[in-house]
């Protein structure tokens, strides 16, 4: 018996330099560039993951952080289920940009999407305090993860833990189907109920 697919638009903002793009690669195809291209406009990559009662596919868009591209933001947030915010753990100034990001998805953002706050470049010489991070994040009711996209520690969990809290699709009711065998295909019931009617 096949189980449910659930499909997600994930997307990913935060200033440019900070390591979006590669966090992208890093979970999709486990590559990473040591010197990425800038991101133009937006871009976007898919992977499926597999849970014992259902599987998520997931559209990971990821943005472009440069100041020139910030009013193209909201078009690319819309209908996301989850937005990831990304600041490099090295750069104070990142992290207060992230923190006004973050506050326009809480305003703009699609009322269930799942706002998760990034710290990447866990690799490098950090200098922010982590329990800070966290402190904002507990009070603003959001999630915190702290990666490396160079050696993807803690990237494939992010991406697991967001889709463990998507919501799984209502069970189709497929009682008034039958499959005609031979045919593959699927036939509603009320369908033979109206061949009956038929006058002769």
């Amino acid at each position: 018996m096949s189980i449910p697919t659930v499909q997600k638009k994930i997307v990913l903002l935060g200033q440019s330099s900070v390591g979006k793009s590669s966090l992208v690669y890093q979970f999709c195809k486990g590559e990473f560039f040591e010197n990425q291209e800038p991101t133009i406009g937006a871009s976007f990559l898919t992977k499926e993951l597999d849970f014992s009662t259902h599987k998520v596919s997931l559209q990971i868009w990821d943005t472009a952080g440069q100041e020139r591209y910030e009013s193209l933001a909201p078009m690319y947030y819309r209908k996301a289920a989850a937005a990831l915010v990304v600041f490099d753990l090295n750069e104070a100034y990142t992290l207060n940009k992230a923190k006004d990001k973050i506050q326009e998805l809480s305003t703009n953002g699609e009322p269930n999407m799942i706002i998760t706050l990034v710290g990447n470049k866990c690799d490098l010489e950090r200098r922010i305090n982590s329990e800070e991070v966290k402190e904002y994040c507990e009070e603003n009711g959001i999630m915190y993860f702290e990666t490396s996209a160079k050696t993807g520690k803690g990237v494939e969990e992010v991406f697991q833990k967001i889709s463990r809290k998507f919501k799984l699709p209502k069970k189709k009711d497929f009682k008034n189907e039958k499959r005609i065998e031979g045919e593959g295909i699927l036939k509603l019931e009320k369908e033979k109920k109206k061949e009956k009617k038929k006058c002769c």
